[in-house]
């Protein structure tokens, strides 16, 4: 039995869905995995911000298509990337085990953040860590820093930034955790929705790649995720918009932390939940609903 799966071909798209693909084949050993390289919109523009050319979407849109023209059977997702509404005919099938959730700063001179010195340059490509890196050090300048992983952090060697900051799961799937000057604590930061999981989507109808992608869903991970995303679509969250939500299991309890605010940046108001652990997703999203709705409001 043979499956394609879709991707995109950063150094990072290619370590993840290769990691997924192994743990895929290792649940069903009848099973060989070939891959599918696709270049996204989102990858071939990558000297403007995301908010200007259409948002993170631009970064799943072509998976998407080959899914849909049946060259793929499933694409392996940041599933941060994926927005609330995902195309007419595709699922999100599942979403394996999670990778650290918090992002990470990277600085030249070894600095922490509290220790950078004012007027430091940060970059981002991320609205949210704008905003809550000017929350945490308004003295701080915030400038757009996008391109993959690899490019960002030549660019603080190259002394282009100060300091960069970015999600610490993609530094080690790459295996250069070491390279974080400082794993952000959620308080200062809070991650992205889905930041560190991975969404594997195929077409709706397609059972056979489903039930395969089934053996290594997990529980933990996609009740989590489901809170997440449901703030997400309650609020509209997209690239203008800058908000965070986070869900971690904590003593038998799902605890999920949000907070939006304007597209400005500004009016800035957080928010959290705490409940028994959910059975299933579709529970989760009611407490994700319920959050949402009290930021939005």
């Amino acid at each position: 039995m043979r499956l394609t799966l879709a991707t995109r071909r950063s150094a990072l798209a290619l370590a993840q869905s290769r990691a997924f693909a192994r743990s895929l084949e290792r649940a069903t050993p009848e099973l060989a995995v070939d891959e599918l390289h696709v270049v996204t919109s989102g990858d071939k523009t990558q000297d403007r911000p995301l908010q200007d050319i259409g948002g993170k979407g631009l970064f799943i849109k072509e998976l998407e298509e080959a899914l849909l023209d049946g060259r793929a059977h499933f694409a392996v997702h940041s599933i941060k990337d994926v927005p609330a509404e995902i195309a007419k005919g595709l699922t999100l099938a599942c979403v394996p085990a999670r990778e650290d959730p918090r992002d990470a700063l990277v600085s030249r001179s070894g600095a922490r953040l509290a220790e950078l010195p004012a007027g430091a340059r940060v970059g981002t490509s991320s609205l949210r860590r704008a905003v809550a890196l000017a929350a945490a050090r308004p003295d701080l300048v915030i400038e757009p820093c996008r391109g993959n992983v690899d490019t960002r952090l030549n660019k603080v060697q190259q002394g282009l930034f100060d300091a960069v900051v970015l999600a610490l799961a993609g530094l080690r799937r790459l295996g250069w955790e070491d390279r974080a000057t400082e794993i952000l604590d959620p308080q200062v930061s809070l991650p992205a929705v889905g930041q560190g999981a991975l969404g594997i989507e195929c077409r709706d109808g397609d059972e056979i790649t489903r039930r395969a992608l089934a053996a290594v869903a997990d529980r933990e991970a996609s009740i989590c995720v489901a809170a997440e995303r449901a703030v997400m679509a309650v609020v509209e969250g997209n690239c203008h918009l800058p908000v965070a939500a986070y869900a971690r299991r904590e003593a038998g309890s799902l605890w999920l932390r949000a907070w939006l605010a304007d597209p400005d940046g500004k009016n800035l108001r957080r928010g959290e939940r705490r409940q028994s652990f959910p059975e299933d997703p579709g529970e989760a999203e009611l407490v994700g609903r319920d959050l949402g709705a009290a930021l939005r409001g």
